[in-house]
């Protein structure tokens, strides 16, 4: 029986300074689409490219990694930008 893969809440600096959170199994091919692929990127980060991925978080299930985004994206900036420094 194949491993179930590994979810990840991942935060990406957006050209314009932002910050964007999200979920995926793929770090890697996530951040590429959110910078080439306009059909897969999120609305939000296709028109504040480049973006970079500034924090990432292993969790052990989608579930755990949908909480975890959640309470990210109900932090202050300040926050965030503490997380940031620490990746």
């Amino acid at each position: 029986m194949p491993a179930k893969p590994s979810w990840y809440v991942y935060i990406l600096q957006c050209a314009d300074n932002s910050l964007y959170t999200g979920i995926t199994t793929d770090v890697k091919r996530r951040v590429s689409e959110h910078n080439h692929d306009n059909k897969l990127a999120a609305k939000y980060t296709r028109v504040r490219r480049p973006v970079k991925l500034v924090y990432q978080e292993e969790l052990k299930s989608r579930s755990l990694a949908t909480k975890r985004e959640a309470e990210i994206k109900k932090l202050k900036r300040e926050k965030k930008a503490f997380l940031t420094k620490t990746f």
